[in-house]
């Protein structure tokens, strides 16, 4: 999963997506979900790792350097949504070719198919202002409600929404570091109280530019 060329830098903020090729499901089961999530905590990781199979057999030692930090994340079934800042050189680019690859091999393994997975380069938008993150945060932990998704295909589609409004029932699987958008509230009910309200006007500015955010 290539980068776009241009040139991402460092203690910056960036919302990144991209989709499966020719729009197919890049999730099909609870365990591809699973798969996803292992792949975005296991090769953030300025060290190289291996493989998800060999890294489960190694000992636990400290905590390496992050290649990125994951502000807000959203899966649906056939495309992702990342906000990343980025904290090593080319921490971007590394980390979701990494994730790429990886979820890649696995998945074409799974369900014995070849070639690529995800559509060309990933597209980053560079979040210049704390209300840009703010907002963009809300789109990413609310994109399946954007999505409208159906019973059966909301099972597969995951976000961090739990992670910035229920942050004491999320301590089995936190990926997020939430400090840079809900710093701007005084609590995570008031971050929800935002994001519910203003959710029709952040889904029309991004419609506005649908050309670089539509996915479906």
């Amino acid at each position: 999963m290539p980068t776009r060329k241009v040139e991402l830098a460092n203690n910056n903020f960036y919302h990144v997506f991209n989709r499966g090729t020719d729009k197919r499901a890049i999730v099909m089961s609870p365990d591809d979900v699973d798969r996803f999530f292992e792949s975005i905590a296991l090769f953030n990781s300025l060290s190289p790792i291996g493989s998800i199979f060999e890294h489960r057999f190694q000992k636990e030692q400290s905590t390496p350097p992050k290649l990125v930090r994951i502000v807000a994340y959203c899966l649906n079934p056939n495309h992702f949504h990342l906000i990343l800042e980025q904290v090593a050189d080319k921490g971007i680019e590394k980390f979701l070719q990494r994730v790429g690859n990886g979820y890649t091999k696995y998945f074409n393994k799974k369900y014995k198919r070849s070639g690529v997975l995800f559509q060309g380069p990933f597209k980053a938008v560079h979040l210049r202002t704390d209300w840009e993150l703010v907002d963009t945060s809300v789109y990413v932990n609310l994109n399946a409600k954007r999505h409208q998704l159906g019973h059966r295909m909301s099972k597969l589609s995951q976000s961090s929404w739990n992670e910035y409004t229920k942050p004491s029932r999320s301590q089995g699987k936190v990926l997020c570091h939430t400090e840079p958008a809900l710093a701007h509230f005084s609590s995570p009910q008031e971050y929800k109280t935002y994001a519910l309200r203003e959710l029709p006007r952040i889904i029309a500015e991004k419609e506005a530019i649908k050309e670089i955010y539509k996915l479906q």
